[in-house]
This record gives structure tokens, C-alpha cells and sequence, in this order.
């Protein structure tokens, strides 16, 4: 039985030989080179003001929408970066914003928060006055009432822990100056417990 099923492999036909021409190595190292040489060149050529210029679509020249509005350089607040924004301001009012295209840091880009950073002004749900939780439910505080209740409870923290209780987290979204005087007030507390958090 077992017999029957061996079956014979057919020959194995000669294969037939390929004759590769191969480079000198040293001829073929200097043609490299040269070329290397001459992409450099042309690359360095290209880059240049005189064969490149800046890509601008078609009506891309920025105006205005709102009728005597102006528009404002400024940056987004939202990190360290600082990128460029041109912010629309119509009625004293930010109603669109732009990328800044020539900003130095920028370069005419965005990522997906300063493309948004104008709901940070104008969004419904910004907080604009002070509230307090009375019972599960949110009530409006006068500024000078909001600042006697948390001066009153840090102080009594101090007076009761000392200055050291009090932790100040900084945050990406305050500017150079706000950022000092939060250094500042820690210092002023007697604390250096002071740290930073990039995501608030």
C-alpha cells in the first residue's frame, strides 16, 4: 500500500547561470559622491528666496468679515509655546481669529486647543463672577465677598498649620507675569511649595 503513494520527484532542471556585471566599488563611491554633491547643491539653490516664495491659496488674503472691525496680533495663552493668533475684534469684541502665518514660533500653525482658544473668551459657559455651592445649588458672590471669605480661610490655615499647609499650583494658561506673582505670593506666605501642572 504504502508503495503506491511514494511517487517519484521529476529531475530538477539546471538552472541557468546569470552573469551580473558589478562596479568598480571606487568608481561607483565617487559617482555617489558626486551626486551627493550636486543634490546638496541644487537643494541649497532651491531653498532660497529667489526660486521659493510663500504658498498662498487662492483668496487667502485676509480681511475683515465684520465691517470696521480690526484685526489684532496676539498669542494663545494656552501653553509656554506662544503661538500666533490674529484675533478678529469687532465692537471691542473677539468674534473670529486666524493663524498667524508669519509668527516667528508658530509658523502658521495650530494644534487643536489654540485652534479653539477664541471659546475661551466668548463660550456660554465661561465663568465670569464668583459662586459658591449653598445646598447643591451654585449662587453668585460679589468679588470682595469671595476674596474676605478665601483670604479669611487661608489665614486661619496659616495661623493653624503654618504657611507651609498652603500649596499654589501654576498652569500653562497664565502668562509670564502671572506666573511671577504666583512665585510671588508663595514667597510673601513663607512657603516654596509652589509646582506646575501644563493640563489646567
Amino acid at each position: 500500500m504504502s508503495r503506491c503513494k511514494l511517487t517519484r520527484t521529476p529531475p530538477v532542471q539546471a538552472v541557468k547561470k546569470v552573469h551580473r556585471v558589478n562596479l568598480n566599488p571606487k568608481i561607483a563611491r565617487r559617482s555617489f559622491l558626486k551626486l551627493s554633491a550636486a543634490t546638496a547643491a541644487l537643494t541649497s539653490i532651491a531653498m532660497t528666496s529667489k526660486m521659493s516664495g510663500k504658498a498662498v491659496a487662492a483668496g487667502s488674503k485676509q480681511t475683515a468679515a465684520y465691517p470696521g472691525s480690526k484685526i489684532v496680533r496676539t498669542i494663545c495663552s494656552y501653553c509656554a509655546v506662544g503661538c500666533g493668533i490674529h484675533a478678529e475684534v469687532h465692537n471691542g469684541v473677539w468674534v473670529r481669529q486666524e493663524v498667524a502665518q508669519d509668527h516667528p514660533v508658530s509658523r502658521g500653525g495650530h494644534c487643536c486647543k489654540g485652534a479653539g482658544a477664541i471659546d475661551m473668551v466668548t463660550s456660554k459657559k465661561r465663568l465670569r463672577h464668583p459662586m459658591r455651592k449653598v445646598n447643591g445649588k451654585w449662587q453668585k458672590l460679589s468679588w470682595d465677598q469671595a476674596l474676605d471669605e478665601i483670604c479669611g480661610k487661608l489665614l486661619a490655615i496659616r495661623e493653624n498649620d503654618g504657611p507651609d499647609a498652603l500649596h499654589i499650583n501654576g498652569s500653562a494658561k497664565v502668562s509670564t507675569e502671572m506666573a511671577y506673582q504666583q512665585r510671588k505670593l508663595a514667597a510673601f506666605w513663607g512657603t516654596n511649595n509652589v509646582d506646575h501642572q501644563a493640563r489646567i
